[in-house]
Parts: structure tokens; sequence; C-alpha cells
């Protein structure tokens, strides 16, 4: 693993989305794996100005996120296709049909792991998978247990994850209990790999993800074994 310390949650933002449009610019075709939560916003706000400013464009890049919440729509605010076009895809010029997020209303949600592992291996993989990581060492929502899923598969969130991810919901029993999230293994195909790392909190996550032994507990260690894993943090990372 690379490992770049950025003093500021800023210059963190700006480093991973300047290595995003480098990889846009060598391939414009290119499929992103991309990422919810709180850590990912200062990189998407800087997508979409430099798309803004005529430094880059989307038009022929696809997308392919993580994850979403089953029970809910594309159009509640707290789902993440709701979030990924208020934070990213409509200030930049992607064409809405090369942008893939789960259906969490799907009747059947178990076939709607079939459909999107399908369409994962359609798009010919990732090229660079973008990642934050959760205070208990998930990625995406592959959970801390005892073996962890290769493929894409629906999960109870573990409770750690639900109150960490509370904030963005009136209250606590508002949280979905389960979602739909890429397994390991799609993510572990990805040609490249950046994770982000924000704040304190995330720090002994990292440490073990980073420095631990590779362990299904803490679902991150497994990139250890990718061979093109860049970690972006904003604070010093010690043994």
């Amino acid at each position: 693993m690379r490992i770049i310390k950025k003093e500021t949650y800023e210059e963190l933002s700006r480093c991973a989305a300047d290595m995003i449009l480098a990889a846009v610019r060598e391939k414009p075709e290119c499929v992103l794996g991309l990422a919810t939560g709180s850590t990912p916003i200062g990189t998407y706000d800087c997508l979409a100005a430099a798309c803004r400013e005529g430094k880059a464009t989307f038009r022929q890049a696809k997308t392919i996120n993580l994850d979403e919440y089953t029970g809910l729509g594309e159009n509640d605010p707290q789902s993440y296709r709701f979030f990924m076009e208020e934070h990213l895809f409509r200030h930049i010029d992607i064409r809405r049909e090369n942008t893939h997020i789960p259906n969490g209303l799907a009747p059947d949600a178990a076939e709607e792991c079939k459909r999107y592992e399908a369409l994962y291996e359609r798009l010919g993989g990732i090229d660079l998978q973008l990642l934050g990581i959760g205070q208990n060492g998930h990625i995406g929502f592959n959970e801390p247990s005892r073996a962890l899923e290769a493929g894409t598969h629906v999960v109870e969130l573990s409770e750690s994850t639900r109150i960490a991810n509370s904030r963005n919901f009136a209250s606590l029993s508002a949280v979905p209990h389960g979602a739909i999230t890429l397994g390991m293994g799609g993510i572990l195909k990805a040609r490249r790999i950046l994770l982000l790392a924000s704040g304190e909190q995330k720090k002994e996550a990292l440490r073990k993800a980073v420095h631990g032994k590779v362990d299904p507990e803490v679902p991150a260690s497994f990139l250890q074994l990718h061979p093109d894993v860049t970690v972006i943090c904003d604070f010093s990372l010690t043994l």
C-alpha cells in the first residue's frame, strides 16, 4: 500500500480528486467505482469544480456505486442515489444512463444482487475504486463477520454502522437495517483502489486495515491483498 498523509481534509480531497481526474484523462471511457458517506464529499466537490471550469469531462465515463439501502427509493433524500445526484452527478456532464446504483426498492433483493453482479461483469470491471472506511473497518457495507462474501449481496447492517449513519436520519430508528453491497470480490478485482480516511475517529480502523492481520472482522484489511492501493489520510498513522 502507498500511504499519503495530508494536513487537512481539504488537501486530502484535492489529492483524491486529482488522482481520479488523471484516471479519466488517461482513459475517458473508464469505469469509476464510487462511494458515499461524508468523507468523499470534498472530493466530489473538487471533481464538480473541475468539470464546471472546463478542466475535465465525464461524458464517456461510467460509474458503479458500492451500495444502497434496502427499502429506500432513488427519490428518498436518504438514499445513496439521491446522495450521488446531489453531491456529484448533477454537477458534472456524465450521462445518467452511465451511472449505476443498486435498486433499494427491488421487489426481490436477491435477484437485484444477481442483476448488479452481472452489470459489474458487463462493464468490464472497475478501473479505479474509491473507498471510505467505517469505524468498525467496513468498506462498502461489507460488515465485520467470520467470513466475507465475494459477490454482491444483501447485508444486515451492524448496530455501530447504523449509529454512525444515523446522523443523516431523523433518528436511529429511521436508519434501514439492510443494504445491498458490492462484495469483497468485486472490490478487490478493481484495477486500482483509492482509500480515503479522515478524522481521528478513523485512525484505529485504518491502523488495523493497513498494519493488522488480514481478518474478516476488519474487512478493509483485505485491501492488503491488492497490488495497487493508495491510502490518503489526514492524520499520522503509526504501528
